[in-house]
């Protein structure tokens, strides 16, 4: 089996693949926005509640740190997507002949780049959920008290986060198979 036999050579500014990961880069920086906005929001400040039966207040350091936690988790996430997306647009651009469009495109680290980067994503989508979920037992009262305003914040939460991630994580796992 010679060298040349595991790349394709592809068209550069065409590609399916460079469309891909800039989708990625793109999502990728508008969670990390909005991880940016929930690590500045202060849980400690009183006016962050709806909360009217104080026995229902879910404050406490350990929903707060896991807060903090899952937001850092999640950024960590996100970042490490990205950078491998732009890993991979930059291997497009070097790999490319000076005088055409063309690029030689090793398959396998291809779909290894493009399978980790969306790990990376999926694992920040995950992390996000977590931190929304004590967000909202913060703001609206705790899952253990029964209010139904949590429960109505929280369980299409937890249904439509996970089902499009499933979704998502089908599409990539077809694209590695092509």
């Amino acid at each position: 089996m010679s060298n040349h036999q595991s790349y394709l050579q592809k068209p550069l500014g065409t590609s399916i693949h460079i469309t891909a990961l800039d989708g990625i880069i793109h999502v990728n920086s508008i969670f990390t926005l909005a991880v940016f906005i929930g690590l500045s929001w202060n849980p400690n400040d009183p006016s962050n509640t709806l909360i009217t039966d104080p026995s229902c207040t879910s404050f406490n350091t350990s929903i707060a740190e896991n807060i903090v936690a899952f937001h850092v988790y999640s950024f960590s996430s996100f970042l490490f997507s990205s950078l491998v997306a732009l890993g991979l647009k930059q291997a497009f651009r070097i790999s490319a002949h000076h005088d055409s469009h063309w690029a030689f495109i090793h398959t396998s680290g291809l779909r290894v780049g493009m399978l980790v980067s969306a790990i990376g994503s999926v694992s920040g989508c995950a992390f996000l959920m977590l931190a929304l979920i004590n967000v909202a037992q913060i703001k609206l009262g705790s899952l253990s008290c029964g209010s139904s305003h949590t429960y109505a914040a929280v369980v299409p939460l937890v249904i439509l986060v996970p089902s499009a991630l499933l979704i998502y994580i089908g599409f990539v796992l077809y694209a590695f198979t092509r």
